[in-house]
């Protein structure tokens, strides 16, 4: 799965302030009231005064890292795998911020769900507490944690209509007649 949004802008999406190399930056995901699927970027100190659409895909915090000539297109695809390591929390991380909000949490659990299938990470257990799994990023064996979920018919009635926007929706079959013969 591959969702093709625009990779990191260059400045504020509130301010209009051009981002400085570090700066944090606070990306959303989010349905525009056209129904576009959209990114905005915008300063860590800004994100008080930006006014989201009604819906927010997942939210995340990074440090801005100005983009080099020789970047290519294939490495600015937001991929379900690297959605999923830029929402994930590392294993053992004991950052507030980087834990999963309720936004995130249903996303990353289907996402998790569907890395596993594909084999990309793997189940490791859970925390000492129970409350997240345990999964291993299998090209860099890093660890991650992800909020145990109820994956049950609702979640993924509740899921589907967003995930049909960020990844469009499978065209209705159409259904093939036999062919009528003339008897006589």
């Amino acid at each position: 799965m591959e969702l093709n949004l625009h990779p990191i802008a260059t400045i504020c999406y509130v301010s209009s302030r051009e981002f400085a190399e570090h700066d944090r930056v606070v990306s959303y995901l989010v349905r525009e009231a056209s129904g576009d699927v959209a990114r905005r970027d915008l300063l860590e100190a800004e994100d008080g005064r930006f006014m989201p659409p009604a819906f927010v895909y997942c939210r995340w915090v990074t440090a801005y890292k100005p983009r080099r000539n020789d970047d290519t297109a294939l490495n600015l695809k937001l991929t379900a795998e690297n959605l999923f390591l830029t929402l994930a929390t590392p294993a053992g991380s004991e950052a507030i911020s980087d834990q999963p909000s309720a936004i995130n949490t249903p996303l990353l659990q289907f996402l998790a769900l569907m890395l596993e299938r594909k084999r990309l990470i793997k189940l490791r257990g859970l925390t000492e507490d129970g409350a997240r799994q345990i999964y291993e990023h299998m090209p860099s064996h890093q660890l991650y944690e992800v909020p145990v979920g109820d994956l049950n018919v609702e979640f993924f009635q509740k899921i589907q209509e967003h995930l049909g926007v960020l990844v469009g929706t499978p065209k209705p079959k159409v259904e093939v007649l036999a062919p009528v013969t003339a008897t006589t």
